[in-house]
């Protein structure tokens, strides 16, 4: 038998062939990875043996109620759409841990579904494996084929490729936004999903793809996907048994609910009913509290925690109160400043508006000296910038020296600092400099434009929040001290939601929650892609070329030292061009609770942890 072989001419085309045939199929160049969880850097602290996270009791008895405060209303049970109001968008509901609405695809990867001892690490739930390459050019999960749905209906990869498209078409504009480089999700089989992925941040998509909901195709299918009162079909080790519109909404506990010995579910959930009340009105809510209304209360304001607690159940012992020391990343809390309206894109007004907030007053006056101030867009991380650019950071920000302010390359941010009397007069002088220079002078008592003559008229746009008028007031006075007429307006949740979608206000205030490494959400608080969607999270309207350039440079970096260079450089663009009065943090939680819990000895940095509690038996 003869065997024909090439001439020798032609081999060095055909190796060159070859060897760019193996690279494009990633047999060589691109090693896959597959594994029972999911993190952007580094080793997961948990095997694929693991039979629980070491800050849980697995061994918590699974009985009794628990009470919870909800404050404001609710008009909707779906929380993924930009209409109505959920109870996932509730002030202060979602920080306890009992509102993943669904099951996802892995857990800890969501804001509120996270590993309380990792700061960004996600493991298999309705998935028991995910595989990619280095290149991260596409992802596949596999599911697990005992996941079912409340009514039995099993979970498969149909449901997974819905859910994105569904969401994506339908749902909050920010699922789109948070997605966009997902460019394909193909079915292999009923039990494994692969999504194609592309750009430059390719590094934490698989974390929102495993925190993506995973909606019933059966029952969504046929039905409107909006805000409605309807319990759906979920996955989830709570239903909705009952809904009092508007007041109360009680969960009951799913008791063949197919994940709940799974190891990343292992002495958490452990009450038979969860029950939330929701008050109108914070102090009410408090009162109801101090009389059995509801278990646990998290105290936002600090001069309510040093002053609101001597009564008989606390004196008794029966309510217990603690300060609890955490790592969580503080949400960047802030007056945001609407660069859509004149003249509020300018800078130096916006500077201005920073040096009239006198911090230092504040926190003595109201606060009993309990906060920090927010020196950062990501208070209470390693995201936040210190010192003068170096190294990395340097590099990063070198091309845009043109474009940036000259102190953010020689001298570290730092607002400007009151010796906490009130006395800011050589800060208004300053800020009024400043004005000066954007094109206003003094008139009898205001601030007009010098070319228009309209007068500087700023309102600040909050929700009916209790002890916020006494931080907002001060600030008015300040502002009205060199001219600017400043109004403050409250308003019930509904309407400032309504407004807020809209972008309808001068200033407002608002928390934007953040994570140790995040991720797609940058784009839907600070890029230009977000600046004029309705319904995003760009309250500011940050639209600057070097800050979308920095956030693709975190979403692709190789390495934590890369990352963390790359999100230091953005914090301290953000910093120097004043989008945002920042306003403070503390770095543990307040809580009060009554005394008929039992709590896990571990402690959990990343995590409040009640979905960890249980109902002590005796």
């Amino acid at each position: 038998m003869t065997v024909m072989r090439p001439a020798m001419h032609l081999w060095p085309a055909l190796l060159w062939l070859l060897a760019l045939s193996a690279q494009a199929s990633g047999r060589e160049e691109d090693p896959v990875t597959r594994s029972h969880g999911y993190s952007p850097f580094g080793e997961l602290r948990y095997g694929a043996d693991f039979e629980h996270f070491d800050y849980v009791n697995p061994d918590a008895p699974r009985v009794g109620t628990l009470k919870l405060f909800g404050f404001g209303t609710f008009d909707s049970l779906n929380p993924y759409v930009m209409t109505g109001r959920s109870l996932a968008g509730t002030p202060g509901a979602s920080v306890f841990g009992f509102l993943e609405t669904t099951d996802t695809l892995l857990m800890g990867s969501g804001a509120h579904n996270r590993v309380g001892d990792e700061p960004s690490s996600a493991y298999g739930l309705i998935a028991h494996t995910v595989e990619y390459p280095a290149s991260l050019d596409w992802v596949i999960f596999h599911l697990r084929e005992e996941a079912r749905f409340n009514d039995g209906t099993p979970i498969t990869a149909q449901d997974v490729v819905f859910s994105l498209d569904l969401l994506r078409e339908q749902g909050h504009p920010r699922y789109a936004l948070m997605l966009s480089d997902v460019t394909g999700a193909e079915v292999l089989d009923s039990h494994r999903v692969r999504f194609t992925l592309t750009g430059e941040g390719r590094r934490d998509l698989p974390l929102a793809l495993g925190d993506l909901p995973v909606l019933p195709a059966h029952y969504w299918a046929e039905r409107d996907f909006g805000a409605t009162l309807e319990p759906p079909v979920v996955s989830n080790p709570y239903r909705i048994a009952r809904v009092r519109p508007g007041r109360q909404i009680v969960f009951e506990r799913v008791e063949d609910y197919w994940a709940r010995d799974l190891p990343v579910n292992r002495g958490r959930y452990n009450f038979d009913e969860v029950v939330f009340d929701f008050y109108r009105d914070a102090q009410v809510g408090f009162e109801a509290f101090k009389t059995g209304g509801y278990d646990v209360h998290l105290d936002y304001v600090a001069k309510h925690w040093a002053t609101a607690y001597s009564f008989p159940a606390v004196r008794r012992g029966r309510i217990q109160r603690a300060e609890i020391p955490h790592s969580v990343p503080k949400g960047t809390q802030a007056f945001f400043i609407n660069q859509r309206r004149p003249p509020l894109h300018d800078r130096r007004v916006r500077e201005a508006l920073n040096l009239l907030f006198d911090f230092e007053w504040t926190n003595r006056a109201i606060f009993n000296d309990a906060y920090a101030r927010s020196e950062s867009w990501f208070p209470n991380s390693l995201n936040s910038a210190t010192g003068v650019p170096q190294g990395r950071e340097l590099a990063l920000l070198e091309p845009f020296r043109e474009r940036l302010p000259a102190e953010l390359f020689t001298r570290p941010f730092q607002h400007p600092q009151g010796d906490g009397s009130g006395n800011i007069r050589e800060r208004m002088q300053q800020a009024i400099a400043l004005l000066q220079e954007a094109g206003y002078r003094i008139q009898g008592r205001h601030l007009v434009h010098r070319d228009s003559g309209e007068p500087l008229r700023l309102e600040i746009l909050n929700y009916q929040t209790p002890g916020m008028a006494r931080v907002v007031e001060p600030y008015l006075r300040n502002l009205e001290r060199v001219g600017i007429q400043a109004s403050y307006r409250p308003l019930d949740p509904a309407s400032y939601k309504e407004r807020l979608d809209r972008f309808d206000y001068d200033i407002t205030i608002f928390v934007l929650p953040q994570r140790a490494y995040p991720g797609p959400e940058l784009r839907d608080y600070l890029h230009s892609s977000s600046a004029d969607m309705a319904g995003s999270r760009n309250y500011s309207r940050i639209s600057d070329p070097v800050v979308d350039a920095l956030i693709d440079a975190s979403m692709a970096a190789e390495t934590d030292a890369d990352y963390r260079a790359a999100m230091q450089a953005l914090d301290r663009v953000l910093l120097w061009q004043h989008y945002s009065v920042p306003h403070w943090y503390i770095d543990h939680h307040r809580l009060a609770w009554w005394d008929k819990f039992g709590r896990p000895d571990a402690p959990m940095p990343y995590i409040l942890g009640t979905e960890t509690w249980w109902k002590k038996t005796d």
